[in-house]
């Protein structure tokens, strides 16, 4: 999804909600009064669609660019994975862009492995590829 000039105020709001939920974890990183990075997370029961049980879920794990490379997001993923743990999540999941390699790197660190692939194919661009005419 592209940004829009509303959504960085409509995802303040929907995290706010999230705020008092039993099931929703919202940590923060604050230096100088200023955000620097927050990770959300929450409990989720089985998801059949993605062919899992029960989880916690890392949503988000966002690190401002000028303070990456620190070992913020550690900090933050470490965190939430420990929240997780405390409330009963049975595995911790996540998913993140396959261009993404700074990040992969930073969760395989923390013993996270592939287990899907999602594959997207845009309706809006020419079709292609072996059976794009049948």
């Amino acid at each position: 999804m592209s940004a829009t000039p509303s959504t960085e105020k409509a995802y303040g709001d929907f995290l706010e909600r999230q705020l008092g939920l039993p099931d929703a974890l919202l940590l923060v990183a604050v230096q100088a009064g200023m955000l620097i990075g927050y990770a959300y997370a929450g409990l989720e029961g089985a998801d059949y669609m993605a062919l899992r049980g029960p989880a916690g879920v890392v949503y988000d794990l966002i690190v401002a660019a000028p303070f990456r490379g620190q070992g913020l997001g550690a900090r933050l993923l470490s965190e939430a994975i420990r929240a997780l743990r405390t409330r009963g999540a049975p595995r911790v999941i996540l998913s993140t862009a396959a261009s993404n390699h700074a990040a992969q790197r930073l969760f395989s660190s923390f013993g996270f492995s592939p287990t899907m692939i999602e594959m997207t194919l845009d309706c809006h661009e020419p079709e292609q590829g072996k059976h794009a005419r049948l």
